[in-house]
């Protein structure tokens, strides 16, 4: 019913930039909170920057500065514009939304398929 695609990742060198987006499709009526997250094999996922629907927004120690979250509910997308990038920001990002689907009662969290960034030395 609700599906995400992330487009953006690639292969960047240390202090480059790169704009991750995320796209929702669906039967959706509303959209609270966007977020992006990261993972690199054998961790678990953690919180880059997250969007609430009225603008406010929160990031990791790790990226604050550096990274920035945007969203444009209307058409469903949230962005990260990723700056300065670093060797240790090299993982898989995956994009949430929090949704609500038309007739539905319950918020659900729904996620991307995930796009690697690589940041090379």
């Amino acid at each position: 019913q609700v599906r995400l695609v992330e487009s953006g990742g690639g292969l960047v060198q240390a202090g480059g930039s790169l704009r991750l987006s995320c796209t929702a499709s669906g039967s959706i009526f509303s959209i609270e909170d966007m977020a992006w997250y990261r993972q690199t094999p054998g961790n678990q996922r953690e919180l880059v920057a997250r969007i609430s629907s009225g603008g406010r927004t929160d990031y990791a120690d790790s990226v604050k500065g550096r990274f920035t979250i945007t969203r444009d509910s209307a058409e469903k997308t949230t962005w990260l514009q990723m700056t300065s990038l670093k060797p240790e920001d090299t993982a898989v990002y995956y994009c949430t939304q929090v949704i609500l689907l038309w007739g539905d009662s319950a918020w659900n969290d729904y996620w991307g398929q995930g796009t690697q960034v690589t940041v090379s030395s």
